[in-house]
């Protein structure tokens, strides 16, 4: 207990600076919103498209999604991002920070959310399929207008979570000097001697932003399960 003697706490967090470095650090908050619905939107798309490869029949569709899903869930994200814009100038392409980010936040998405969406497609019963080849209607048809509808429902929460997630993995953007609130944080503590007050503030956006999140997520989800006994 003696121990705690010891502590600087009236280093813990200095109010004035925090006052401060707000309104530069929520200079980033802009970068980081707009990477994270971007980069879900492109997620979502490639995470549908190789989920449907997954479920194919064909190796040549079955195999480079299982590839790419084992790939991406089997190294950190940090490494991927560093590979997009440090390591692919090697070769002679080079990226921006931000569209580095994009491309690297998108993959990342699609490869997680690629599992999700194949689960609430296969949870969908077959007699669904059938009562929709009974209708003469396509394939795509039976998918967008039957499939697609029952499995976003089921696959809401998870990919709610997965949205959450990508939002506090933006913070490893500044990894790759990306302007969004973390990188801020970085240079606010840098210049001031003091980062325990920027990295508390930032932690405190974050959370604030997740947990209204959170609160969309309830809504959405009461929202979809109002015709689910």
């Amino acid at each position: 207990m003696d121990a705690w003697k010891y502590i600087q706490w009236e280093n813990l967090f200095d109010v004035d600076l925090a006052i401060q470095a707000t309104p530069y650090i929520l200079q980033g908050l802009g970068t980081t919103l707009w990477m994270s619905v971007v980069s879900m939107a492109i997620g979502l798309v490639l995470g549908l498209v190789t989920a449907m490869g997954r479920m194919s029949g064909n190796p040549i569709f079955h195999l480079p999604a299982r590839a790419y899903i084992s790939v991406i869930r089997g190294t950190p994200l940090l490494v991927q991002l560093f590979i997009l814009y440090f390591g692919l100038p090697v070769i002679g392409i080079t990226l921006t920070p931000t569209l580095a980010g994009l491309i690297g936040l998108s993959l990342n998405v699609g490869g997680y959310s690629a599992e999700t969406i194949r689960g609430s497609l296969l949870s969908i019963p077959k007699g669904q399929w059938e009562a929709a080849q009974s209708l003469n209607m396509t394939y795509w048809q039976t998918m967008r207008r039957i499939i697609i509808p029952q499995a976003t429902r089921v696959a809401l929460p998870s990919l709610a979570n997965t949205f959450l997630s990508l939002v506090k993995d933006t913070s490893l953007l500044a990894m790759i000097t990306v302007n969004e609130m973390f990188y801020l944080a970085k240079i606010v503590g840098g210049q001031r001697f003091d980062y325990m007050t920027p990295y508390i503030l930032v932690a405190v956006f974050y959370w604030i932003i997740c947990t209204f999140l959170s609160y969309v997520q309830g809504k959405l989800e009461q929202r979809y399960g109002r015709h689910v006994a």
